[in-house]
């Protein structure tokens, strides 16, 4: 189907810089507020955002069946209720209302100044009210270099990994927008394999590298959505940190999961790229072999190319030599299971999906160290330390540490980007018996 906001030709009267993550092309969903506006649905472009319920209640957008209500509150989760092709459209709209060759805004100062703001001087917020969270286990090269670590080398994939998406529920309610600081988690583990347990703040503090994408109302309860069906519940996609405290995990992952190890915080960028905005940027997926059952068999280019990068600014970089340390280039395209798969199998069994719903990639790393979705794996298990422009070494994250995530697409026309994912590290706070 072809996507008129997508065409490569466009041209915005918005001035778009080069390298911009922000072109006419991509239109991704926000929430912003400042001193004027109070938590509105915006999208980004070039350097600016453009207030949806301003552009709504000045008569923009009055043809396309949303309500001004849709474009006011703290949550995209309204807006997203009129569904997928609503969405759709009021993309194509606002391609159309800021296209070089369109002058109903452009010349229109009064609206204009109330329309249009710069980044700079907003406040962005958590896009969505998240639901339920999943998080999924997807990448085998992630998932080999964990069971090597862990397991025996020559079995590091448990039995089931290449038959299912494997996941786990995790806690949406500690899911927050970059920018916002979190403290070093407290927890029990086991350095001694011989002693007692002890109490702590982690000393192995992780990041994983993710993709999350969210959901339009799904099914009822009781019915499935098929490989087929997926992308019409699947609104976009968004940077994710999943953070991880490596050594609570490991002494409380058996026989349940994940737990303290993981609740404690995920970080997701402001802005979700629609999945239309990435239609240009899919490519073929990993080989799956064994084959996997019907259900999960899928037709055409499920996997997106999408550039992503890690890095680690430590505390008062700009006060010593040196900087922000890229630590991993990755790309979501490593993905062995894909979103289609991992919505088909999360629902294979009746659960019902809900708007607002976040299922995220599992850490994302490729073949080669430099591609690497966490710590874990770029140290080695804190037998490789990475060496920083400071002079300091990285086994883990320290406190004071800034992990800054970023990702886009591009080719020989457009670059789509993510935004980025920014998260400081403070201490643990003082436990108080």
């Amino acid at each position: 189907m072809k996507i008129p906001a997508n065409d490569p030709q466009r041209k915005s009267w918005v001035p778009v810089p080069d390298l911009s993550d922000f072109p006419i092309q991509n239109l991704p969903f926000g929430i912003y507020s400042d001193s004027e506006s109070d938590h509105h649905v915006c999208t980004a472009i070039g350097e600016h955002v453009l207030d949806l319920y301003e552009l709504h209640t000045r008569g923009y957008l009055t043809d396309l069946g949303f309500k001004s209500t849709d474009f006011a509150g703290p949550f995209l989760n309204p807006m997203m209720k009129n569904g997928k092709g609503a969405v759709r459209n009021l993309r194509n709209k606002l391609a159309e209302l800021l296209d070089l060759t369109d002058s109903r805004l452009r010349n229109n100062d009064t609206d204009r100044a109330k329309i249009l703001k710069s980044q700079s001087a907003v406040t962005m917020h958590l896009p969505v009210e998240v639901g339920d969270y999943t998080d999924f286990y997807s990448s085998i090269e992630h998932a080999t270099n964990v069971g090597t670590m862990f397991r025996d080398p020559d079995n590091a994939l448990l039995p089931n990994w290449k038959h299912i998406p494997v996941g786990y529920h995790g806690r949406s309610s500690s899911i927050i927008v970059s920018g916002q600081s979190i403290h070093r988690p407290n927890g029990q583990t086991r350095p001694d394999d011989n002693q007692p347990p002890v109490f702590g703040p982690s000393r192995l503090l992780d990041f994983e590298l993710e993709m999350a994408f969210v959901t339009f109302d799904g099914k009822p309860l009781g019915e499935t959505i098929t490989t087929g069906e997926a992308e019409d519940y699947i609104f976009g996609m968004l940077i994710f940190n999943d953070w991880s405290a490596r050594d609570i995990q490991k002494w409380e992952y058996v026989p349940l999961g994940p737990f303290l190890a993981k609740n404690f915080a995920s970080c997701v960028s402001p802005w979700i790229v629609t999945l239309d905005a990435l239609d240009a940027f899919r490519v073929k997926g990993e080989p799956q072999d064994p084959p996997v059952l019907p259900y999960l068999q899928y037709e055409g280019e499920k996997n997106i190319d999408i550039q992503l990068e890690v890095g680690i600014l430590p505390e008062d970089a700009e006060n010593k030599q040196g900087g922000e340390k890229i630590v991993s280039r990755s790309n979501y395209k490593y993905m062995y299971w894909n979103m289609n798969q991992q919505l088909a199998h999360h629902t294979i069994n009746g659960c019902n999906i809900r708007c607002g719903d976040m299922l995220a990639s599992g850490t994302i790393s490729g073949k080669e160290p430099s591609s690497f979705g966490s710590m874990l794996e770029i140290s080695w298990r804190g037998t490789k330390p990475v060496q920083m422009p400071d002079g300091s070494e990285r086994k883990f994250i320290n406190d004071g540490d800034t992990v800054i995530m970023r990702g886009h697409c591009q080719n020989n026309q457009v670059r789509i980007g993510f935004g980025e994912v920014r998260t400081k590290v403070l201490p643990a706070k003082k436990f108080q018996q």
